[in-house]
C-alpha cells in the first residue's frame, strides 16, 4: 500500500476561515464519512494524542494519531499510530478563497498485519483506496459547503 492519496478543492473563504474548521478535529466527523468521533487528548498543537473511533459500513474501529505538524492556517497534520500513515490538509491563499489539499502519505511504508487486515476485512486494497478518496472528496466537499453558504 505505497499510494500517495490527494484531494484538493477550492473554497471562496480565505485560509482563516478554512482552519478553523480543519483544525477543530472534534467537528470532523460533520464532514468525513468514515469518522464517527474524535478526542484530542489536550489542546490541538504538535504532540497532541488524538483518539478517533471510524466506521466502515458496520464495522467499528477505534484508531490513535499524534498531530506531527501544526501550522496555523496553514497545515495540520497527524500520523497514524496503528498504520503510521500521516494524513494532512494544507491550505494555500488564492485570488478568491483557499486552495485545500487533503493527503494520505506512506512514508515508512505499511505493517504485514494492517496489510493482511485491509486484504481481508476491509476488501482490498485498491477498494480500499478508492473509498478513502472519495471519502476526502466529500469531506472536503462538506467543509466547502459550510463555508460558502
Amino acid at each position: 500500500m505505497p499510494n500517495t492519496l490527494e484531494a484538493t478543492i477550492d473554497i471562496a473563504a480565505p485560509p482563516e476561515q478554512v482552519w478553523s474548521i480543519v483544525s477543530d478535529l472534534k467537528r470532523m466527523p460533520e464532514f468525513s464519512p468514515p469518522t464517527v468521533r474524535v478526542q484530542p487528548l489536550g489542546k490541538i498543537r504538535t504532540g497532541t494524542w488524538v483518539v478517533n473511533l471510524n466506521r466502515d459500513g458496520a464495522k467499528y474501529y477505534p484508531t490513535s494519531s499524534r498531530v506531527v505538524r501544526y501550522e496555523p492556517n496553514r497545515a495540520i497534520a497527524f500520523r497514524m499510530n496503528e498504520n503510521r500513515t500521516i494524513w494532512s490538509f494544507t491550505l494555500e491563499p488564492i485570488e478568491g478563497g483557499t486552495r485545500v489539499v487533503q493527503r494520505r502519505d506512506i512514508p515508512h511504508g505499511v505493517s504485514w498485519p494492517v496489510r493482511r487486515m485491509i486484504d481481508s476485512i476491509l476488501g482490498g486494497e485498491q477498494p480500499f483506496e478508492a473509498n478513502l478518496v472519495s471519502g476526502m472528496n466529500e469531506t472536503l466537499g462538506k467543509i466547502k459547503q459550510t463555508l460558502e453558504s
